[in-house]
């Protein structure tokens, strides 16, 4: 299952989301701000502290993106 690291009350964040679950794509949503050792692994596996972070089950990584950039990284 993908994994997402959010912020909440990021709209980025809410956009992606509201993405994933219009296309029916499974994910885990992690609230970094809500969750110290999440925030660590988040910067850990992206180099930055900007959300939203996707991960796929397969390790490849999307940072501080926009709904707009999940098309073509899902291939959907």
């Amino acid at each position: 299952m993908m994994i997402l690291y959010i912020k909440r009350g990021c709209p980025w964040c809410d956009m992606a989301e509201a993405w994933l679950r219009q296309h029916g794509i499974k994910y885990k949503a992690v609230d970094v701000l809500s969750d110290p050792a999440a925030f660590s692994e988040m910067k850990r596996i992206s180099g930055q502290s900007k959300a939203p972070v996707m991960i796929t089950p397969d390790g490849k990584c999307l940072v501080d993106f926009g709904p707009e950039d999940l098309p073509g990284f899902l291939g959907s």
